[in-house]
């Protein structure tokens, strides 16, 4: 998408407001308080009829509602707010959930229902909340240090540029368009990611049941979710792929809060290549580490995600060697003739995985029971096979792995050219009257 250049207003004049700077001449500067004053109507307890928006039911930075799972109950105290009111999470990290309902409803106490006066335009003022020249300002203002916030008169304190309501009209109207575009064009974007991971998934999966070779002869391997394998090829159970003296295991149950000196562990959430990382780790004491030495890491181990988010697999670095797993991770050694890469590709394969997530456990937080993963049926090819498609999916993966970090470093630069013309538009240096007539 091709940034379109805009022009300026004719005239501009000091805001007053250091990191506002300047302002259309014809623009005034208010506390939000006075022109959108925050809401407190709390009540002790959700109205069944009522719908209840969260923090986590507000996409950040786009204003959109996700109101597809409501909550059967909720313990804490709530805010009512009402349509055409603006919605402001209020905490440090959530600042930019901004929210324009058009409904009545109840929500968390951390959203600030705003409810904008005569003078102030619904979807202007969502803008301008969505602005980081003002989310800046108001996070350095947070206070608190576990869960940081600004409070009620922070936020009504703070300065805004207020244009002419039929102005603010327009540029909300220009930033509906405009911002609906670019969501478009990142949602295309989204899918294709989602389309070359379907691909290398096929890719995986096809190399660690079919072979390389299109031409050898076929069997059928006795097992529902691996169909045909080559004829010379064996089905093992994953179990009798792992040393006798280190069993697949998860680790540590309790492992107590991160320390600065101890033994790093790997959690399910770190089962990835940019998380398995000695500086990223969480680590426990030397004292519970000791008490679950059968579950340490060798350099070449593979962990595999158990809970939360199941199957994913990845092949330790030699710089975790002597590190621990907690109970959400299980270890996969293996023996003397089998390729460690060629175990990590079979594992992350569909035909594999399937078996697994059958017997996934659990409603929230999926599990996978460390029984059924040893018993996982695997095609096994010979050693020199197994390093040829290991080999095969490296190079292949990494081509698809490109493409995905391209796409995805093409959607940032749409997400930051769609808040810098917010920006631009809410604060007066672009003039887009003329582009909404």
């Amino acid at each position: 998408m091709s940034e379109k250049r805009y022009t300026p207003y004719p005239a501009y004049k000091d805001s007053g407001v250091e990191w506002l700077g300047e302002i259309p001449a014809h623009w005034e500067v208010k506390r939000l308080k006075f022109v959108a004053p925050v809401s407190i109507e709390k009540l002790s307890d959700k109205p069944d009829s009522a719908i209840y928006v969260g923090l986590e039911h507000i996409e950040q930075w786009t204003g959109r509602l996700l109101l597809e799972t409501q909550p059967e109950t909720v313990d804490s105290v709530v805010a009512s707010f009402r349509a055409g009111d603006v919605l402001f999470g209020k905490l440090r990290p959530y600042l930019a959930k901004v929210a324009r309902p058009d409904f009545d409803g109840v929500c968390t106490s951390e959203i600030l229902p705003l409810r904008p006066g005569t003078n102030c335009f619904q979807s202007f003022l969502m803008y301008w909340l969505l602005n980081p020249l003002h989310i800046y300002w108001l996070s350095s203002l947070t206070y608190g240090t576990k869960m940081p916030r600004v409070s009620p008169d922070q936020v009504g304190g703070s300065s805004m540029p207020v244009p002419p309501r039929p102005e603010q009209r327009a540029i909300a109207a220009f930033l509906d368009r405009e911002t609906a575009r670019i969501d478009a064009l990142v949602a295309k974007k989204e899918r294709l990611i989602e389309l070359l991971q379907e691909k290398r998934t096929v890719l995986i999966t096809r190399a660690v049941t079919k072979g390389l070779d299109p031409n050898v002869p076929m069997k059928d391997s006795g097992v529902e979710w691996l169909g045909e394998i080559p004829a010379h090829w064996e089905v093992k159970r994953l179990w009798h792929l792992t040393p006798v003296e280190r069993p697949i295991m998860y680790g540590i149950v309790l492992p107590g809060p991160d320390v600065l000196e101890g033994v790093p562990i790997v959690k399910g959430g770190d089962v990835a290549a940019a998380r398995l990382r000695l500086e990223l780790l969480s680590k426990t004491t030397y004292d519970i580490e000791s008490r679950y030495s059968r579950s340490r890491l060798r350099g070449g181990d593979l962990v595999y995600a158990i809970r939360g988010s199941i199957g994913e697999v990845e092949v330790v670095p030699e710089e975790l060697d002597g590190a621990n797993l907690t109970q959400d991770a299980a270890r996969v050694a293996y023996i003397p003739n089998i390729d460690g890469r060629w175990l990590m590709y079979t594992l992350r394969s569909k035909a594999v995985f399937a078996q697994l997530e059958a017997g996934a456990l659990g409603a929230t937080i999926r599990g996978i029971n460390i029984r059924d993963l040893k018993r996982a049926l695997l095609p096994r090819p010979s050693v020199a096979e197994q390093r040829a498609i290991a080999a095969f999916l490296d190079r292949e993966t990494a081509k698809i792995d490109a493409l995905i970090a391209r796409v995805r470093e093409a959607i940032e630069r749409l997400k930051e050219y769609r808040t810098a013309l917010i920006s631009a538009a809410v604060t007066g240096k672009i003039d887009v009257r003329e582009e909404v007539a």
